[in-house]
């Protein structure tokens, strides 16, 4: 997934979950949609480095130009717009690029099962699959330092509620039930439910799997290159996988 002529920006604040107001390297103070509605915990504090998407001229569809797309914490670059795990996802099964999924061949968005829609639904020789894809980009250190990727940022009920949908599909046997993580940063080793603070997201999690579900977690790869003056060029995929840490806590 490639991003062209991103502009640098400093972040000034965040707020009513889809804005932030930032400063343009000229100086000019502009209002940008987040494309986020998580808490972004440890990404949106004032002063942050932040990459802008700026849309073409004549789109009339668009109440702002500016669109929040990543930003620069802890020393990494993460993306902060959650509906591109989706399309990460997609690009990389299209490609052949995920071989968790070698035996499934067709792709269908937003598959709705029940009174949930999931993201997916995979069919091939291997059957079919549902799959649930999350967002990651919450950091949290482990007793040794180490660089954990960690989901939900805030409860959820929506996930909560997608992982027993996800289980009780797994027993009745009828597809693969999947829980796929896309870590939109490259700066963590292993990926851990936040039971700190979604506690019985943990919890199901840590049931799901031991019931059947399929869990599967990848990192980014990030590429930045200048392109001009405070002007990026970026290049986002799907790349390794991560280590599941889902001993209770």
């Amino acid at each position: 997934m490639l991003f062209r002529s991103l502009t640098e920006a400093t972040l000034l604040r965040r707020y009513k979950r889809f804005l932030a107001d930032v400063r343009l390297p000229c100086g000019t103070e502009v209002t940008a949609h987040c494309p986020n509605p998580g808490s972004m915990l440890g990404l949106a504090q004032p002063g942050m480095r932040v990459l802008l998407w700026q849309a073409p001229p004549g789109e009339k569809a668009r109440k702002l130009k500016w669109s929040w797309k990543f930003v620069e914490a802890d020393g990494a670059m993460v993306c902060v717009d959650t509906m591109l795990a989706n399309k990460l996802f997609k690009e990389a099964f299209t490609a052949g690029r995920l071989p968790e999924f070698s035996g499934y061949s067709s792709i269908e968005a937003e598959h709705k099962y029940e009174d949930s829609r999931f993201d997916f639904f995979l069919q091939g020789t291997a059957g079919s699959a549902m799959v649930e894809v999350k967002s990651v980009s919450l950091l949290e250190l482990s007793e040794q330092g180490e660089k954990l990727a960690a989901f939900p940022d805030a409860r959820t009920e929506r996930g909560l509620k997608h992982l027993e949908t996800l289980r009780s599909l797994n027993l009745k046997g009828a597809d693969q039930a999947v829980q796929f993580y896309v870590v939109a940063r490259g700066d963590t080793r292993a990926f851990k439910p936040a039971d700190s603070i979604d506690p019985a997201y943990g919890r199901a999690l840590r049931q799901a799997y031991a019931q059947g579900v399929a869990v599967h977690c990848r990192a980014v790869e990030i590429k930045l290159e200048p392109c001009g003056e405070h002007c990026f060029d970026l290049e986002m995929t799907l790349a390794e996988t991560l280590p599941l840490l889902l001993k209770e806590p």
